[in-house]
């Protein structure tokens, strides 16, 4: 079918609408009285208008609807026209004729590809794990993603996160009237996943990182849809898991996208195809930095057992965040596993410190830099360099070393050549692909499960071999039984460390192992 613009054939379609994909003609109602055009495919952008209701319109309908007919600007964004009955009534017959024919031709093929697009009031029901701030970034890419899709039920550990979240939800002047969620379905507890998957079509698991192997896997058992945030596990047993998860959610067709969020940049995706296809040769080495200032603490609250401290302080200790390395510098080793065809290194090993994050119990047992050695076969090497210290050098990117020359790919250069970017929101991108997925109708699958367990391993060795001192082969890492669990999930269980009478935490020191450990400055 040929691209339409919209009713009155004088907007341009937008650079991102894949040529190969088919539109139908419908509006949003965004008021009472305001309707906006959207186009529908697996490729499409969506209306950043409130939907209140959706429908064909048809040359018959433009000469009785008295509401006005707003075109927006290709992709997201306000109106930029405005168009009555009159207006439209001044376009030529001939116009007017072929988007009737449009609008009826939409109408028949919507009710025929039923099984390819979802039926304009099927709605998905979303369900949000993990209230901080990355579930509800989620909440609002996901709700953006898709206008049918509605969020029923959240759940945190804390009920007094969950509750805020949803309370922010409901205000959200772009999707608020899109939040169902209500006290019966806002859970709290170390276990409330559990409550939120039995309602939902599609959860997003938002949750500390810990968690998240367990979700997961219950995620996949019931059959649902999923959006996971890196990293997905802590130790290599939660990483096995998360292959097995994987591999059920491949065998039953569910859509698994990873929050692994620089996969669906537009603009890194294009410089990692351009390295790819040869630009820089045959990749040799890459240096990965993520060097950044410090992050959050958070205390300890009046009747707080240990549990729930740490759980509040969650990035703080190794067993719920994996480390800084594991959290966060995750999003540059993923770029460097993608840079070498998505597999693992052979061995690492490392160095690594806590020296300016250093109070206990604020900081709790996890180091604040990390320089770590990934070996892969013919010399080819991952140099990866993390850090948390306030007033020092900052710098992230991903720098490709190759046979015929070097590449920076957050900074957009290829052998000293700026790369033009485009406009890319990446957040909304990696829920759109997850949303169209869902409703193509089997069309196209996604299952990012194998990089995103791979990445966070890989993370998870640097951690690994920083704390003991060791040399390390991938597969003596990704077969350790060495797990992070606590006694068991509830809030007066005991956690995998415990402070002494100081408040101090066991902190890893290489070549000694866990030590009570205070540094006094002077």
């Amino acid at each position: 079918m040929r691209r339409v613009n919209n009713i009155n054939q004088t907007l341009k379609p937008s650079s991102r609408f894949s040529e190969k994909s088919n539109y139908f003609f419908y509006f949003c109602q965004i008021t009472a009285s305001t309707w906006r055009p959207r186009w529908m495919c697996s490729d499409c952008d969506v209306c950043s208008g409130i939907t209140i209701a959706k429908r064909i319109f048809t040359i018959e309908d433009l000469h009785s609807e008295g509401s006005t007919i707003t075109m927006p600007r290709s992709g997201l964004g306000p109106p930029i026209n405005t168009f009555t009955r009159d207006a439209a009534m001044q376009q030529s017959r001939r116009q007017f004729l072929k988007a009737g024919a449009l609008g009826v031709a939409a109408a028949s093929s919507l009710a025929s590809l039923r099984s390819v697009h979802a039926a304009e009031n099927n709605v998905l029901k979303v369900g949000l794990v993990g209230c901080g701030g990355r579930g509800r970034g989620a909440v609002k890419d996901a709700l953006s993603a898709d206008p049918n899709a509605r969020l029923v039920a959240v759940c945190d550990a804390f009920p007094e996160i969950a509750a805020s979240a949803v309370r922010g939800f409901k205000e959200a002047q772009a999707f608020g009237d899109r939040v169902d969620v209500t006290p019966e379905t806002t859970f709290d507890g170390l276990e409330a996943y559990k409550k939120v998957i039995e309602l939902c079509d599609v959860v997003l698991l938002c949750e500390t990182p810990h968690f998240r192997p367990m979700s997961l896997r219950y995620a996949v058992d019931k059959g649902k849809h999923i959006f996971c945030e890196k990293p997905v596990a802590v130790d290599a047993p939660g990483i096995r898991s998360v292959m097995e998860s994987a591999q059920i959610a491949r065998e039953k067709k569910l859509q698994l996208v990873s929050g692994l969020c620089w996969r669906y940049d537009h603009n890194v995706k294009e410089m990692m195809k351009r390295v790819q296809d040869g630009a820089i040769g045959d990749v040799l080495s890459v240096r990965e930095t993520y060097l950044t200032g410090k992050l959050w603490t958070r205390p300890r609250k009046e009747g707080d057992t240990e549990m729930m401290f740490q759980c509040r302080n969650w990035y703080n200790f190794t067993w719920l965040s994996g480390d800084g390395n594991t959290e966060q510098h995750i999003h540059s080793l993923d770029k460097g596993l993608w840079a070498f065809g998505d597999k693992p290194p052979v061995a690492a090993f490392g160095v690594g410190a806590r020296m300016q994050r250093v109070e206990q119990p604020d900081y709790g047992d996890i180091y604040d830099s990390m320089g770590v050695v990934y070996e892969y076969e013919g010399g080819r090497a991952i140099y990866a360099y993390y850090r948390q210290q306030n007033k020092c050098y900052n710098d992230t990117d991903d720098y490709f070393c190759g046979t015929k020359g070097h590449a920076a790919i957050l900074k957009g250069i290829i052998n000293g050549e700026k790369v033009p970017k485009v406009e890319s929101n990446m957040y909304l991108q990696e829920h759109q692909a997850l949303f169209n997925a869902i409703r193509s109708g089997g069309q196209t699958y996604i299952n990012n499960g194998e990089y995103m367990a791979y990445s966070t391993m890989l993370a998870i060795l640097g951690r690994m071999v920083c704390y003991s001192g060791k040399r390390l082969t991938w597969d003596e890492a990704i077969n350790s039984t060495q797990s992070l669990a606590p006694s068991a999930y509830t809030w007066d269980a005991t956690p995998p460390t415990l402070p002494d009478e100081n408040g101090r935490y066991k902190v890893e020191i290489p070549g000694v192992g866990p030590v009570y450990h205070q540094v006094v400055r002077s």
